[in-house]
């Protein structure tokens, strides 16, 4: 139906004869002579419609905006002053010679330039919605994005297998979406949280490096970065140790970003451990284009008589850390006030500040409510730490550890955001030596830090002897902020997964019915092996500059889980429910289904 899209006119056809369908993005008469911008998905391109083309130009005068078109013309160059730069197709134009109209469309409930439309009515109408230039846009890079990484990997020997998507349900740290099934009733199926124990499996099958663009599903509440479906790239390799891994993967991003954007990512990316990330940022995906740091200042306080820093200074859980934000003297009492409000989210009792009036006269120089509690050496030393200067402010944490990494940490990228101190760029980082476990205060028992598969630094007996201080051979790349991609050397020996089960509180009969088949292959020839999953959603709409993930997913869920689009999840009827065995407590009402 079309020879060429609208994007792709240049001088190079004038005077040849085309053929264009697409959209009417606008319409403008200009007093005989009618000019419609058609587009399609490669860009727009002027069709002009002359008198002297009766038939065409009656035509036209009655299209309207989004109506479907087929155009046949010659492409002209635009008259000189009318061309438009923005455009690939700017420097020519289509004189119509006949016109079809494909189909109508009736008003929209927005308009494709209209800012500021709800999200919900975007969501309802998105087919709409992706019409417009942004949205396309983005889509478009996704593919570029993902056309690449696929390429790289099969350029280095990666093979792509999918695995089930109907599978067991396992304790892998999210609640799982559970699927009922007919034929066994009173059993589910799960929909997978990750492909991590198919890829293993792939490994002892002796693949050695696979790699799968696929979705994840998790049951739990949202935010701008998460869906209950998601995309992950999932990379699995056999006799490659953690260096191994992150060498090419952080390569396959350099590249990527090269291809893409023609950006140059670092060479290398520099590695920060984790309690280095936490210590200096409070969180262990820090953002590096933000200057501020955190300081320690708790030995400082063991001995002050202020017992809310002295307190979590002598506490082997605790913390009293400092931070110095540049010019910070300059923020109202109101400012300071709606921080304090602000870290309370976190756990935080209060904000301690000390604000630097004038560095050279030394305590005199200082103006806070906490000075008096101080004494002269402690305040030499956070000064000489911090590095505060004249015009500075200092804040304060003081509580259990994970409160001050958590408020503080918060509160760093906050101050950069309000304070314009988010430099420029990208700032990518390998986060290393995780701990292999965290243990849960409520459930009184150790948790796996990133999943009970993951391998320990250290092969020996000390991870059940010493958990609290056992590492793990995991890696993230974070990228100005967000964590892109997680990944670790797995357990390849059935003796150290053992082990790791009994730390987890997982007796063997319970992790013989929850994976056995996982232990039963280890028995069998296991690989070394581990991999890595990025997160494809959050990847893109970092390279798009989006504010959430759904705007560049098509077809997207609210942040309560549901889609407007097609009124899911929705109420079925007794018939479907009867064939699964499944007896609802409470009938529900099916216009709140999606409530």
């Amino acid at each position: 139906m079309r020879s060429h899209y609208c994007g792709q006119l240049n001088p190079a056809l004038i005077g040849q004869t085309v053929r264009l369908c697409g959209w009417v993005n606008s319409r403008r008469d200009h007093g005989g002579v009618i000019f419609i911008d058609l587009r399609d998905r490669e860009g727009l391109a002027q069709i002009v419609f002359d008198p002297d083309q009766a038939a065409a130009f009656a035509a036209a005068e009655g299209v309207r905006s989004e109506y479907v078109l087929r155009v046949t013309g010659t492409v002209r160059k635009r008259p000189a002053g009318t061309e438009n730069p923005h455009l690939s197709s700017g420097a020519v134009e289509v004189l119509a010679g006949e016109i079809e109209i494909l189909n109508k469309s009736e008003p929209l409930p927005f308009q494709l330039d209209e800012a500021g439309v709800n999200e919900a009515t975007r969501l309802k109408y998105r087919y709409l919605d992706l019409r417009r230039d942004g949205m396309r846009r983005n889509l478009l890079l996704r593919h570029a994005v993902t056309r690449n990484l696929r390429r790289f990997l099969e350029d280095r020997s990666f093979v792509e297998i999918e695995t089930p998507v109907l599978t067991k349900s396992t304790p892998e740290g999210a609640r799982d979406y559970l699927v009922p099934s007919r034929t066994h009733p009173g059993h589910f199926f799960a929909l997978p949280q990750s492909p991590q124990l198919f890829k293993q499996l792939l490994m002892v099958a002796g693949f050695e490096r696979y790699f799968q663009v696929t979705r994840c599903f998790r049951d739990e509440d949202l935010r701008a970065d998460r869906q209950p479906e998601f995309t992950q790239l999932d990379i699995e390799t056999s006799f490659l140790d953690e260096e191994g891994v992150m060498t090419l993967m952080e390569e396959m991003i350099r590249q990527t970003f090269q291809t893409v954007l023609n950006v140059a990512l670092p060479d290398p990316f520099p590695r920060m451990t984790y309690a280095e990330a936490v210590d200096r940022f409070g969180i262990d995906r820090p953002d590096l284009r933000i200057p501020l740091e955190l300081t320690e200042v708790g030995d400082l306080m063991k001995a002050v008589d202020f017992k809310v820093f002295s307190g979590p200074a002598n506490n082997p859980n605790g913390r009293v850390a400092a931070l110095r934000l540049p010019k910070g003297s300059e923020l109202s009492r109101k400012e300071i006030d709606d921080y304090t409000a602000f870290v309370a989210q976190f756990g935080a009792k209060g904000l301690a500040y000390i604000k630097v009036n004038d560095a050279a006269k030394g305590r005199d120089g200082l103006q806070s409510p906490i000075l008096k509690f101080l004494p002269d050496e402690a305040i030499a030393e956070i000064m000489r730490r911090t590095g505060a200067e004249s015009g500075d402010l200092i804040f304060f944490g003081a509580d259990s550890a994970k409160v001050v990494n958590d408020a503080l940490g918060a509160l760093r990228l906050k101050l950069g955001h309000d304070c314009g101190l988010v430099a420029a760029g990208w700032r990518p980082l390998w986060v290393v030596d995780f701990p292999m476990f965290g243990f849960d205060s409520e459930a009184k028992r150790w948790q796996a830090l990133h999943h009970p598969f993951t391998a320990p630094k250290h092969m020996d007996a000390t991870v059940a002897i010493d958990p609290a201080n056992a590492l793990s051979r995991a890696y993230d790349m974070v990228l100005n902020g967000s964590e892109i991609g997680g990944g670790s050397i797995r357990i390849h020996r059935e003796d150290v997964q053992e082990q790791v089960f009994g730390v987890l509180g997982i007796a063997p009969d319970e992790a013989r019915a929850k994976f056995g088949f996982l232990l039963d292959a280890l028995k069998f020839g296991a690989p070394p092996h581990g991999g890595i999953a990025f997160g494809l959603d959050r990847i893109v709409a970092l390279m798009t500059g989006a504010e959430s993930i759904r705007d560049v997913i098509a077809f997207p869920k609210t942040q309560r889980a549901a889609c407007p689009l097609t009124d899911a999840p929705s109420v079925v009827d007794d018939a479907q429910l009867r064939e699964l065995n499944i007896k609802l407590r409470k009938p529900l009402e099916p216009e709140k289904a999606t409530d």
